[in-house]
Parts: structure tokens; sequence; C-alpha cells
């Protein structure tokens, strides 16, 4: 079985943190392989547990969408203080992190780069780089690691709080190997550990890791929604629901104008692998369309191994706007705190996207085009990666 880099540390505790004063950026998910969670563990570790500090949704996971931000408090049990990374502030403030002598991080990703905690992480690298304070990161699977590269590299002048690296949609990479290219792309000087895991490959889907699941944030209830979240999360950037106020995020999705059947056609036409994708209508309880008959589809993911996530809800979209009519759109801004550009150009990493959907362009060139933009990416990667590719 995989062990998380929190199980690691709570099976033999750093020698270099021992007696040090400590802030902890984690979350719900933040647990050992037994469901310890990192607080408990650090509060009875031989250190000093000093101060929390919370990412998006919240540390316990309270907070349900997009933009809902939370403010800090004291912890309840230990009295220290918890300071939100998703209110009024993103980046750790000076004051925050006075008194500390390290800064451990234990976040799950979901291994799509939209998913914000990644860049709480380089906005805390940043931070503690200048307060002159060690990051340590625990490390933790990428639960869809064994699906391909896919959807654009990230442009330059699309860079956001869910994007903040020159990384595709669908990247491969761990937490802990995204702190090191952060390292690598930013900060140079920043000290930063990596705990790496036991027992993980990077062709692996967490069913194989024999690990827990636990909610890293309120819309991703399963492993199967985090298989079909590098592309379905294309639609928060559009008037379609992607299914928040559903029990399958996500995965579901729709809306009143939607033609399932030219979807499901669209699919087929175009050969998008390793998924079925079935007629579901639902009524969302929050959120887009709440309480609205919505028309609308599921994605059925039945081999990861040639499933394309982003490809697929780039087909999936096209077909949407051929038969809506004009029913469909696409979202303006402001979306993650960004007011200038489209939101939907926000999480694609440019306007392409977007542009080729609008005027009916070939996706399958498009995809194309994606691959043959990776070459600087995988080059990055490779200076980095810690993983087999293969369990051994």
């Amino acid at each position: 079985m995989t062990r998380f880099g929190l199980d690691i540390v709570a099976a033999a505790f750093p020698k270099e943190l021992a007696g040090r004063r400590i802030g902890l950026l984690c979350h719900a998910a933040s647990i050992t392989s037994t469901y310890k969670h990192a607080v408990d563990v650090f509060r009875s570790s031989p250190c000093a547990l000093s101060a929390l500090f919370g990412p998006q949704h919240g540390m316990f996971g309270q907070t349900q969408d997009n933009m809902v931000e939370w403010e800090g408090c004291t912890h309840p049990a230990l009295g220290i203080p918890v300071y939100s990374l998703y209110g009024e502030r993103r980046k750790p403030s000076a004051s925050s992190l006075a008194g500390l002598d390290a800064l451990v991080v234990d976040l799950q990703d979901v291994g799509a780069r939209p998913y914000t905690y990644v860049w709480t992480v380089k906005l805390c690298m940043e931070a503690c780089c200048e307060a002159g304070i060690p990051v340590w990161l625990l490390d933790r699977p990428n639960p869809i690691g064994a699906i391909a590269l896919d959807g654009p590299v990230l442009q330059d002048d699309f860079h956001s709080f869910v994007g903040g690296a020159p990384i595709p949609l669908c990247h491969r990479m761990t937490m802990g190997e995204m702190a090191l290219l952060l390292k690598s792309l930013y900060f140079p000087k920043a000290d930063v550990h990596v705990v790496w895991m036991d027992g993980w490959w990077r062709n692996s889907l967490w069913p194989h890791t024999g690990l827990p699941w636990v909610l890293p944030s309120p819309n991703m209830p399963t492993f199967d929604t985090a298989v079909v979240y590098p592309g379905m999360v294309l639609l928060e950037a559009t008037t379609m629901s992607e299914g928040r106020g559903t029990t399958r995020p996500f995965e579901i999705a729709g809306a009143p104008y939607v033609n399932t059947d030219a979807v499901i056609g669209e699919v087929r036409r175009c050969g998008v692998g390793g998924c079925v994708v079935r007629p579901h209508d639902f009524i969302p309880t929050f959120q887009k369309w709440r309480g609205e008959y919505c028309r609308g589809f599921q994605v059925h993911v039945l081999d990861a191994s040639v499933y394309e996530p982003v490809f697929a809800t780039a087909v999936i979209l096209a077909a949407v706007l051929k038969a809506s009519d004009g029913k469909f759109a696409f979202k303006d801004p402001p979306y993650e705190y960004d007011a200038v550009h489209m939101p939907f150009d926000i999480l694609a990493g440019g306007e392409r996207l977007r542009r080729i959907l609008e005027s009916g362009g070939d996706l399958v060139a498009e995809k194309q085009a994606w691959h043959d933009s990776y070459g600087a990416f995988k080059a990055a990667f490779a200076d980095i990666a810690r993983y087999p590719e293969e369990r051994e």
C-alpha cells in the first residue's frame, strides 16, 4: 500500500523539525492512511504546533462553493490561530509567519491545474522565501496520475489563482513535484523540503494505492469526480450546470437547453475514447439552474488509460454550442479574482480553445496542437520527477 508523506512523518518525525515552532497548512483531507488528521499528528509530535492555515473551502472543508471566502479563528481545542488563505488574504502575512521556524504543508491535490491548492502553496512559498522560513511539503498521490497529459498549457498572460505556472490542464505531477517545479521557475532561493511517499507510482489511479478517499473539497466527493474534473471544470465558465447541486458534480452536467442526443452523437463521431456518455436529467439544488429541470448527461469513465478529460469536454461543449439555438453562453468576468479575462479563458489557460469552439473549428487538430506544445513542460517535469512510471 502507498504511504502518504504524513504517514512517513508520523512514523519517524524529522529531526530538523524537532523542537521547532511549526505552522501547518492543511485541510479536511490531511489524514494518515489510518485516518489520523495532520493536526493530531503534529500536536503529539516533538514540536510546538503554533499556527494553522487553511486553503479554499476552509481548513475543515466547510465552504461549499467557489468564491465563498472564509475568515480565520482560534482553534477551539488548541487555542492557536487558524489563518484563512482564501479570505481577506490568499498569501500568508508577515505577522502570521512571525515566530515560526517552518511552515509544513499537507494538502490533497487532484491532478488538474485549476485546483487552487497548489497556487496557495505557491503564495506560501513566496511569503516564506521573503521571511526566510523553510517550507516542508508532505507529498500525496496525484489521484489521476495514469491519465496522460491533456489540454492547453497555460499562457503567460493568463496567470491567475486557478493557474500559476505553464503546465497543461491535466499534468500528472504530485504536489511535492509541483513545489519543486515552482521553486525552479519562481523561487530559486526558497528553502523547500519534500517528504516523499513510499510505494506510489505515476501510472496509477487512486484505487491502486489502497488509501482512504476523503473529500479534498465539497464538490470532489469521489475519485470518479477527479477523473473527469480536468475537463469538466471548464463548464464552470459557461451557462451550463457542471452538476453542482447534485450528488455527482462534474460527472453530471446539463442545462434546460441542452440537446443530449446531439452531445452523445458528437462524442461518438469524434471518437472520444475510454468513456460512455449517458442521458441523465436533473434538478440542481443550488448554484446554476437551481430548482429548474435540466436536460443533461453523466460521463462514465470506463478506461482511464485512453480517456482524455479535456478533449472529451471540448467535444461536449462543441455539441452543445451547435444545438443550443444560441442559448448557450460563455460567462463574463469576474472569476477567481480576475475581472479582465473571460472565465473560460482563465480556466483553459488562454483564448484559443474558446475561439475554436465558437467558430466550429477542428478539435482533433487542436488536440494535436496541445501535444505539440508540451515539449518545454516535459523537459521541466523530467528534471523534477520523483516517482517511477510503473510499480516497482
